[in-house]
């Protein structure tokens, strides 16, 4: 009875699906207006499925909302894609969902300029979770004297805002510094790259980014390696400075061990969340180096950069060798004993027969 009662409820899609662009560098407002018959379904709880990407994406990214309206962030420079249908369950379905068809959108802004044209490398890192550095390099098209403007917009803004720390190369903009942008974190950071050229039109560069998918902190500081009396290798570090939360990182550990005259390979011993590490002893190595990066964890990010490396090294004696620094002393203690009994033996043979032994140096 379930089933065919479900097979005989049905559902409309919702209507008026629109996409608007508020000028906020790619973040784009979608709403649409509930299924004409919605009133009539007064025991069921009407929901919506949104999905949205751009051109060329090969997964879609999904919400479900009792809402009429979003803010989401798009690649301007590809065709924004969204589609929407409407989830009807409850008693008058008898809790079996009911999915109505989709309806389907899509919004792109007129494109100036050749692709050529469009800055090229853009590549951002979130440095100690304390500021963002952004560079790029000039398009293939870019005349001389190309002037480049970055702009960036997220959740909290009143509008775009333009970067004021430039970096450059020979007085043209190829990077920006963005600082106290702790509230931009796990929210979409929206930018735009422009150019501006005498009779030239340049295609802009938009990016949709995640500070915490590009932190990158700095290395792990006070490196310290011991040997604990049972002879294993206990090292010890601490979490980087900055504002990188000690809870979100992970870290890896390498060794590398100089076999001989064989260069040093560096081999990965742990990957952890932990600031202290044992190494077993290996008694064939000589010198050995023992250094640590760090990242954000997954708990924290779906990515991150590696921190450079933190690096020690220190010399790790041989048993054998131990067993000689033993060996040694009593080598020359036999050795010592052994000369001066010799010595004696001598003296006896060259004193005359009843004259008393006396004993001098050199006899």
């Amino acid at each position: 009875m379930a089933s065919s009662s479900s097979q005989q409820t049905a559902v409309a899609p919702p209507q008026d699906l629109q996409i608007t662009d508020p000028g906020l560098l790619g973040s784009l407002d979608i709403e649409w207006k509930p299924p004409p018959n919605v009133q009539t379904f007064n025991e069921c709880t009407v929901k919506y499925k949104f999905e949205y990407r751009n051109t060329g994406d090969r997964e879609w990214k999904v919400i479900f909302t009792r809402k009429l309206k979003f803010r989401v962030g798009f690649d301007l420079s590809r065709t924004a894609e969204v589609k929407v249908q409407t989830l009807l369950e409850g008693r008058c379905t008898n809790d079996v969902e009911v999915q109505s068809e989709w309806i389907y959108a899509t919004f792109q802004v007129p494109l100036q300029g050749k692709l050529e044209s469009e800055v090229q490398n853009f590549h951002c890192i979130y440095h100690d979770w304390e500021y963002l550095k952004c560079t790029w390099q000039p398009g293939l098209l870019a005349p001389r004297g190309v002037h480049y403007g970055l702009y960036y917009w997220y959740e909290g803004l009143d509008h775009a805002e333009q970067c004021d720390d430039y970096i450059q190369d020979h007085g043209i903009n190829i990077g920006c510094m963005l600082q106290n942008l702790s509230q931009a974190e796990y929210k979409d950071l929206s930018i735009c790259v422009n150019g501006s050229a005498a009779a030239t039109l340049l295609r802009p560069l938009y990016a949709t980014l995640r500070l915490h998918n590009l932190a990158k902190p700095s290395p792990p500081k006070q490196l310290m390696v011991s040997t604990s009396a049972s002879e294993e290798l206990q090292v010890v570090w601490s979490p980087p400075g900055g504002e990188t939360p000690p809870q979100c990182l992970e870290y890896e550990v390498q060794l590398a061990e100089e076999q001989g005259k064989a260069k040093a390979a560096w081999a990965s011993v742990s990957t952890q969340m932990e600031t202290a590490f044992t190494i077993a002893r290996v008694n064939q190595s000589r010198i050995s180096c023992v250094r640590v990066r760090g990242r954000t964890n997954n708990f924290c990010a779906d990515q991150g950069f590696w921190s450079e490396w933190t690096q020690e090294c220190f010399s790790v004696s041989r048993e054998e060798d131990k067993q000689l620094f033993i060996l040694i002393p009593v080598i020359l203690s036999l050795s010592s004993s052994l000369i001066i009994f010799m010595l004696i033996g001598q003296c006896k043979k060259r004193t005359p027969p009843g004259k008393a032994t006396h004993m001098s140096v050199g006899c």
